[in-house]
């Protein structure tokens, strides 16, 4: 059985489960305000204040899961109902405070919130209190710390602040929906909209009508999830489900280093497209430096424009570990070629709400990509995969990678490269920790993910790159 690294998580599955059961069953609508109920039974509250906040964030969670308000664009929501446990933060004066008589801290604040007691203790009042800072800055003994609230602290592009009551608010325009947020709440209180409801109506329409055949694009990272049964258990799984067909994105990660390799000869100096997140940053702090950002679209368009370009029926939903990809397929070089989203979280979900076993199934077989494909699934798997590429076109070039393991790495490299003072040619970066191995999306999250994924590599039939994408060149 698996094992979900929080609380927290579970709880977001419990939902998904019930809601895709009854979509499964058809009366999803008629039992909707059942599934709090259900989730959360009696009368004793196990997480919350009472029972019925419990239940009513619950149903908060329900309508992220149906999905009913399509008029937002980013995935990333949050819970106003549910931001409410987390203390305050911000600046705190903390017990190395010397009672000073400088007072240094009260000169620097521009809203007049520092006082003293009869100790000349310092003090903040947090109803003036604007988190500029400036007192810690100025303080001689570092006696004034910042406690940031996990999503602040989680959220690396700053996309986070609070409101007048205190309440987690996302700022669009700066988000780059790479979920760490959704992560690192300790009350998730900040969510990724679902689209598993269009998922199930596209398999319900195609079982029925076989008018469509719908394949499943799946992340290599899922070597290092599901842990409890066979690689080979979860394929038989997806395909119990009602998918036509599984093909690892992968294969499209071979072609993509192929065609990268290439680009990045030409040009001379290339940054990587294949973590939107990655891709969503440099547009919007970086716009100067969208002309360097790879022209290839990420491994899984390449693959799911390869499918549709052979059979223009079939729908196309990937599966995979990351929140971003939900905000990828809305791109118009995305959208014509795949469907639907869904997060690892999400597949365990519709598994369980068809009651589906997968360690009674037998093994099927996923075998579609190289080595060099599948480890695209961890940080610096692209970079090795760009030189094994150059190195099959027998392609001269003196490559220079700039290795960038979470979005602070992206941004130091992004400021050198801009200002031209970046001793490397190419910058593979990747907004999660890790790699695609540390997305939001994850069942669980761990430091071995990263010897799976190699150890599945090395099991790749396909031994190059050339071989791998024989079949799509």
């Amino acid at each position: 059985m698996i094992k979900f690294d929080t609380k927290v998580q579970y709880l977001k599955y419990q939902v998904l489960k019930e809601v895709a059961r009854h979509a499964h069953n058809g009366d999803l609508m008629e039992h909707v305000l059942d599934i709090p109920k259900d989730i959360v039974s009696g009368d004793v509250p196990t997480m919350r204040c009472c029972v019925y906040k419990e239940r009513a964030i619950l149903a908060e969670r329900v309508k992220m899961a149906i999905n009913t308000d399509r008029s937002k664009n980013n995935v990333i929501q949050t819970i106003d109902i549910a931001c409410d446990e987390c203390p305050v933060g911000g600046y705190e004066v903390t017990a190395s405070c010397r009672g000073c008589i400088a007072h240094r801290c009260a000169e620097a604040c521009p809203r007049q919130a520092i006082t003293f007691d009869s100790q000349q203790k310092a003090h903040i009042d947090k109803s003036k209190c604007v988190e500029c800072g400036l007192c810690a800055k100025v303080c001689p003994y570092n006696a004034i710390v910042n406690y940031q609230r996990p999503c602040e602290k989680a959220c690396k592009v700053n996309a986070i602040t609070m409101d007048d009551n205190k309440k987690a608010v996302i700022n669009d325009d700066k988000c780059i929906a790479c979920g760490a947020c959704v992560y690192q709440c300790p009350f998730g209180a900040i969510t990724d909209r679902s689209f598993i409801l269009d998922v199930i109506k596209l398999l319900k329409e195609s079982n029925d009508n076989n008018e469509y055949k719908i394949y499943a694009v799946v992340a290599p990272s899922i070597a290092s999830q599901f842990s409890y049964v066979s690689l080979g258990q979860v394929i038989s799984g997806i395909k119990k489900l009602g998918f036509y067909s599984v093909v690892e994105a992968a294969l499209g990660a071979d072609l993509t280093a192929y065609l990268e390799a290439q680009e990045l000869a030409s040009k001379g100096f290339l940054t990587s497209s294949c973590c939107p997140a990655f891709v969503a940053y440099i547009k919007k702090e970086f716009p100067k430096m969208v002309e360097h950002i790879s022209h290839n679209l990420s491994p899984m368009a390449v693959l799911a424009k390869y499918i549709k370009d052979n059979d223009p029926q079939a729908k196309v939903i990937f599966i995979g570990p990351c929140t971003a990809k939900k905000m990828e397929i809305k791109e118009e070089t995305v959208r014509p070629y795949v469907d639907s989203v869904l997060t690892f979280e999400e597949l365990q979900a519709l598994f369980d709400s068809r009651d589906l076993k997968l360690s009674t199934l037998k093994e099927d077989v996923l075998d579609n990509a190289s080595y060099f494909g599948r480890i695209f699934a961890r940080s610096g798997g692209l970079s090795d995969a760009i030189k094994q590429a150059m190195l099959e076109q027998k392609i001269d070039f003196d490559l220079k990678p700039k290795v960038c393991d979470g979005i602070e790495e992206c941004k130091t490299a992004l400021l050198k490269a801009s200002h031209n003072v970046l001793d490397a040619n190419f910058i593979e970066g990747m907004a999660c920790i890790d790699g695609c191995i540390g997305g939001a999306g994850c069942l669980t999250h761990g430091v071995k993910s990263k010897a799976e994924v190699d150890k599945y590599g090395k099991l790749a039939y396909e031994k190059t790159i050339n071989e791998a994408i024989s079949v799509i060149k």
